[in-house]
């Protein structure tokens, strides 16, 4: 959904709005658009308290500064109490940080904050003022120790952290950073905000040269496979560590040396030459292997090709598996070593192919990989004007579809390319490797909006689109409609007003009642910037609105979590080409 708003950039509000704003150094308060006949510049003095939001009591030695101004910045007393005088009348934008501490800003658990945990606050400075009141939450943290069951401290080990988030309206893990484990096998994860994570170590071989495959026929290898905590060997069997207010959790992990095995497998192309086998026609061809588990869940075991035997190779404990393998092109091929049936088949595209295999205690023989080109589906576009007519998509903008996985993990949180184009259409897609995935649709062209999109019946805003081996989809089709409406939404007229001490300011949710697969964009409302936003092509139909103090991260997507909200949101029906009017009910000063 495309959204107008108008906005003022995080500390410096509209031109008319500062100018008026001023005269609150008089104890007024404005409504946006007065002006003043006279400016007062005379310095004031901003002063308050920073708050610890576990135990409510003031924080000491917590920074506090005038965004942009070196010296103006002190650390708060024992009792958290700042003050720093000398400062210009008006909109200042101010940083709070201490070593430990997040700032939580007015969202209150969000988790979203600036470089070190600081976050900006829009406070209009007035004199005589009242205290001004921020609040950091302490920082939660994760630790533990790796034994081997050799008995030794497990040096030198990667751990790796996720945390579940939200992206575009539905919750997701996403990877969270890594660290090796010290000589004693301790390791720790500080600095962490509100949330909820998981620990899981990366595969470690016994030695350097256990690292590498052997040659055929070469013997086992011994390592320590991946483990998510406490003791899954794949990411369904993963413990959820919960943190909040400062909590710090153990998390240890006790790694099993086990026998590795080298998986050798041939990868076959088109026709039936080996990919790799010296012929210069495989000359500008690029391959690239996954392993993923039997759910589908990438796993952390690299497999690569090797040019010595000609095969793709990895190193892998027991366990059931799946080898996913692509070859794409990074020059034209045409004619090349004068094999016509390749050129064919380089011409339809990149190549994918996929074996499943287990190991239980050897490697198995002669795995083979064959290949066929890639096909994804394009997209049909229909378009419908208000009096039925066809739309014809007239205006600058593209239409695009993004795709991330759908399988549970961390990769889920990486968005790419699907397909793009404008109306008449078709979108033409691009290469996609197989598997479920969420669609997003952007619509750039002004003045269209969603109308459904399905695959083979399936409405793709409940349903994962699910790409086949050779990429293609069960058919699919967005249609989109010109009829769209607009919701213009503000704030009570009591929360409207310009006043001293830091501004409050709401994000706002324009959630559709039906199924969808636009991604939701959140609107911010500020009295500095009129109080007021209109949201614009939105399908018409039934919506719920949801406002927050400060920053929020809502998982739209989820009806459940919706429901389970303590504010169920405001209903508002759109009818078609009108424009709605809304006032949000926020929270009071």
């Amino acid at each position: 959904m495309a959204t107008t708003v108008r906005r003022t950039l995080r500390a410096c509000f509209a031109w008319a709005v500062c100018l008026a704003a001023l005269s609150v150094a008089h104890g007024q308060e404005l409504t946006p658009g007065a002006l003043p006949r006279t400016l007062d510049r005379t310095p004031a003095t901003l002063h308050g308290v920073v708050r610890n939001a576990s135990t409510g009591e003031g924080l000491a030695r917590a920074l506090v500064r005038i965004e942009g101004d070196a010296d103006a910045g002190v650390l708060t007393d024992g009792a958290g109490r700042f003050e720093i005088s000398g400062i210009p009348v008006g909109p200042q934008a101010v940083e709070v940080r201490k070593p430990g501490f997040r700032d939580r800003g007015q969202g209150g658990g969000s988790g979203v904050s600036g470089e070190n945990g600081a976050s900006t606050h829009n406070v209009m400075v007035a004199a005589q003022m009242a205290d001004v009141v921020f609040t950091l939450a302490p920082t939660c943290a994760i630790h533990g120790q790796v034994e081997l069951s050799t008995g030794d401290a497990g040096q030198g080990i990667t751990i790796s952290l996720a945390r579940r988030t939200v992206e575009a309206g539905r919750a997701v893990w996403q990877a969270a950073g890594s660290t090796k484990t010290h000589s004693d096998g301790t390791y720790r994860f500080a600095g962490l905000a509100d949330g909820v994570y998981a620990i899981f170590s990366q595969p470690a071989m016994e030695s350097e040269l256990d690292a590498v495959p052997g040659p055929a026929g070469a013997g086992e290898r011994r390592g320590y496979p991946s483990v998510y905590y406490p003791d899954a060997r794949d990411p369904a069997g993963e413990a959820k560590i919960s943190l909040s207010n400062g909590q710090e959790a153990l998390a240890n992990l006790t790694l099993t040396r086990e026998a590795f095995q080298t998986v050798r497998a041939e990868t076959i192309l088109p026709g039936g030459a080996r990919y790799g086998s010296g012929n210069p026609a495989w000359a500008g061809m690029n391959l690239s292997a996954m392993l993923m588990d039997a759910q589908g869940l990438i796993l952390p075991y690299a497999a690569q090709f090797d040019e010595q035997t000609q095969t793709v190779q990895a190193l892998v404990p027991d366990g059931t598996y799946s080898l996913l393998v692509t070859v794409t092109t990074s020059r034209s091929t045409a004619g090349a070593g004068g094999n016509a049936s390749y050129s064919a088949a380089m011409d339809a595209g990149p190549f994918t192919g996929s074996v499943d295999f287990s190991v239980t205690g050897h490697a198995p023989p002669n795995l083979r990989v064959p290949l066929s080109a890639q096909r994804p589906n394009s997209v049909p576009l229909s378009g419908a004007r208000s009096g039925g007519e066809k739309a014809d998509g007239n205006g600058s903008g593209t239409i695009m579809v993004l795709v991330n996985r759908a399988s549970g993990w961390i990769d889920d949180a990486i968005a790419s390319a699907y397909a793009n184009g404008r109306l008449p259409g078709p979108l033409h897609s691009v290469y996609t490797p197989p598997g479920a995935y969420w669609v997003h649709t952007n619509i750039g062209q002004k003045g269209l909006c969603e109308s459904s999109y399905t695959a083979g019946g399936a409405n793709l805003g409940s349903e994962p689109l699910i790409v086949g081996l050779s990429g293609s989809t069960a058919p699919m089709e967005l249609a989109l409609r010109d009829d769209c409406a607009a919701l213009q939404i503000s704030l009570p007229e009591s929360q409207a007003g310009i006043v001293a001490g830091e501004e409050i300011f709401y994000t706002v949710y324009v959630v559709p009642d039906f199924d969808f697969t636009t991604d939701l964009t959140p609107v911010t409302l500020r009295p500095s910037s009129g109080g007021s936003v209109t949201v614009e092509d939105l399908t018409p139909g039934g919506y719920h609105v949801y406002a927050f103090a400060g920053e929020a991260t809502l998982e739209y997507r989820n009806r459940d979590a919706l429901a389970a909200l303590t504010h169920p949101g405001q209903a508002v029906t759109l009818s078609a080409g009108a424009t709605g009017t809304i006032v949000v009910e926020a929270q009071e000063r």
